[in-house]
């Protein structure tokens, strides 16, 4: 079987895409890279269609990105996590892919849970529904910093720039998949925002809710802030979502204290993924 790339570019983004298409046109699969907005790596995200791996396809999409991302002076692609075990990772293996990252996955059973938030002098914790208000707007923006230094070991991963414009464009991109986007957020004596955690839960209540992130600044760790905030938005959530089964989180191996603040809430490991990473430096 003959395979065609055909090379295009993402309309919203100007990201680079590659169609994979059999010489009848069957579509077999696509890959597409997700250039960094102030510099340093990308991100690669490649699909082929199961009945038509292990044929090369994946190969050739793989070379076409490499290709483009090199002569585009990028450091590095990071791949998506991958399964460890799956076919996946055999792929990122086999084409010579370095593994930089591992990642837990855990949930927690909303039933059975029967924490205490509990509270910390001088903070207080507050709760909104979709896009940050206008007044926790800038201050919001400027938290979003708590979550330059998490751990990512090995990966060329460079901390996203936010500003209140971000904020509002993720906000209405989790709205316009149906989803509802809830985020708690804790309140310094001065008035700023120390920290903050985010859960996405589908538009009918029901089933597993997603954590996007929880991070507390620098100069504000050390006081069990970020417990707290976990407590909060779980009790939120169980209030305004009875049906809601339970909630998934992500944490890096390497993230001891989140490991720990998980652990200690009742999250239960179900997998394990693998982050794989194509340096184009020497």
């Amino acid at each position: 079987m003959t395979t065609r790339i055909t090379t295009l570019t993402d309309p919203t983004g100007g990201n680079p895409v590659w169609i994979a298409e059999g010489d009848d046109g069957r579509p077999l699969g696509s890959a597409r890279v997700y250039l960094p907005s102030g510099g340093g790596s990308a991100d690669l995200r490649i699909t082929v269609h199961p009945a038509e791996r292990r044929a090369g396809v994946g190969t050739r999409l793989l070379r076409a990105a490499v290709e483009s991302a090199t002569g585009r002076g990028l450091p590095a692609l990071l791949g998506p996590a991958v399964e460890e075990g799956s076919a996946g990772e055999s792929f990122c293996v086999a084409a010579g892919m370095r593994r930089v990252l591992a990642l837990t996955y855990t949930r927690l059973d909303l039933g059975s849970f029967s924490g205490e938030a509990g509270s910390v002098d001088g903070y207080r914790i507050v709760h909104w529904e979709g896009a940050v208000t206008d007044e926790l707007a800038g201050t919001f923006a400027r938290s979003r910093r708590a979550m330059d230094d998490m751990p990512m070991d090995d990966a060329a991963w460079e901390p996203d720039v936010w500003d209140v414009k971000r904020l509002h464009t993720v906000a209405a991109a989790v709205a316009g998949r149906g989803e509802i986007l809830l985020t708690t957020a804790v309140i310094a004596p001065d008035g700023e925002i120390a920290g903050f955690t985010e859960v996405v839960v589908a538009g009918d209540g029901t089933g597993d809710g997603q954590h996007y992130g929880t991070g507390v600044l620098p100069e504000h760790r050390g006081r069990g802030l970020a417990r707290w905030l976990k407590v909060a938005q779980i009790e939120e959530v169980r209030a305004r979502f009875p049906k809601l089964s339970g909630l998934l989180a992500d944490t890096a191996d390497s993230n001891v204290v989140m490991r720990r603040v998980n652990d200690a809430l009742g999250y239960r490991p179900t997998h394990r993924s693998l982050l794989y990473q194509i340096d184009l430096r020497s």
